[in-house]
């Protein structure tokens, strides 16, 4: 009998304490294609995961207009099932939100000067897979991360966040601002962390970026460009990397271009003779409802003799791949 009222106080409390939370929401993106790929002469048939992904987030309301919440993302591959990179690896945070703002600890993902530059003019299949963007370099550490989203000033939200470096080799400073006022849309990234330029691992590096994105009717058209340096003892190297990017809409179709570069590699001020690149994607999106679509692409990154971007066959090999696919998001 005591046993029988011990369980039944717990799933009381249990489930009185499933219900303080006001809101857990379940979520996801599943997105695979079929590709006929080549890297530099080797060619392959794959079915390539694109950032496939199941992630939990809740709130609860504090009263006050104070409220608390979390996410926890986790990336996995649809060909095997296995986690991408880590259990919860893609996002894994909790926060506080208010009139001041949203405070968050935890692990970011990307840094918010990705989300502001890079990550926003990806429209055609979300910056992810082979045709993602090839020359965007993620400096930097978004794990163990404290950052803070101001709240709205007549469009403009600014965002700053420190991760520590605990075992790694240095804190990552980020600084990110987005302006929305009409069709109008603006983004600036900095970043102070470790990366790598032109293949060479430094830890004392430095981006800056700046975004446009602009809706005309059917024609939505955006733009970044990018400037990363990094300096250690006796080399001092800098890149700058820039991408245009066009989406056409009409019923429930959609038509992508875009097309990026990649300079050559300075260093000590001299530029590095076959260091830059290309890469240009076109594609078709045809939205089969609000969160499922088929798509099909072509992808080419196109490197010069001592570089090599995307490719695993070495410096001077071009990439490229002809692509269809199927996203759903739940």
């Amino acid at each position: 009998m005591k046993r029988t009222l011990i369980a039944a106080a717990v799933a009381v409390l249990a489930t009185g304490s499933a219900f303080a939370q006001s809101n857990v929401n379940i979520y996801g993106r599943i997105n695979a294609s079929v590709e006929s790929q080549k890297d530099g002469d080797q060619s392959k048939n794959v079915l390539q995961n694109n950032a496939s992904r199941i992630g939990f987030k809740g709130t609860e309301d504090l009263g006050g207009g104070l409220k608390a919440g979390f996410v926890l993302e986790a990336g996995f591959d649809i060909g095997n099932g296995q986690a991408q990179p880590s259990f919860f690896g893609r996002e894994s945070n909790v926060y506080l939100e208010g009139g001041f703002g949203k405070l968050r600890l935890g692990n970011m993902g990307p840094t918010a000067a990705y989300f502001a530059t890079a990550d926003y003019i990806s429209m055609h299949n979300h910056d992810t897979g082979t045709s993602e963007d090839k020359f965007y370099l993620y400096p930097g550490n978004a794990t163990n991360m404290i950052a803070y989203t101001s709240p709205s000033f007549g469009g403009l939200v600014v965002e700053a966040q420190y991760g520590l470096k605990e075992a790694g080799t240095k804190d990552t400073i980020v600084l990110a601002a987005n302006f929305d006022r009409g069709p109008l849309h603006l983004g600036f990234g900095y970043v102070d962390g470790p990366t790598a330029i032109g293949g060479v691992g430094l830890d004392d590096t430095k981006e800056i970026g700046i975004r446009g994105l602009y809706e005309l009717g059917a024609f939505t058209v955006g733009a970044y460009w990018i400037r990363n340096t990094g300096d250690a003892p006796g080399l001092d190297l800098e890149r700058d990397a820039w991408r245009l990017s066009g989406m056409y809409a009409f019923g429930n179709n959609e038509l992508h271009a875009n097309v990026g570069g990649a300079g050559k590699v300075k260093s000590n001020g001299n530029s590095l003779a076959d260091t830059d690149a290309t890469q240009w994607t076109i594609g078709y999106n045809y939205n089969l409802s609000k969160r499922t679509k088929v798509y099909a692409f072509y992808t080419k990154v196109d490197n010069s003799a001592n570089i090599d971007y995307a490719v695993t066959s070495g410096p001077g090999n071009d990439f490229s791949s002809i692509a269809v696919g199927l996203r759903h998001n739940f």
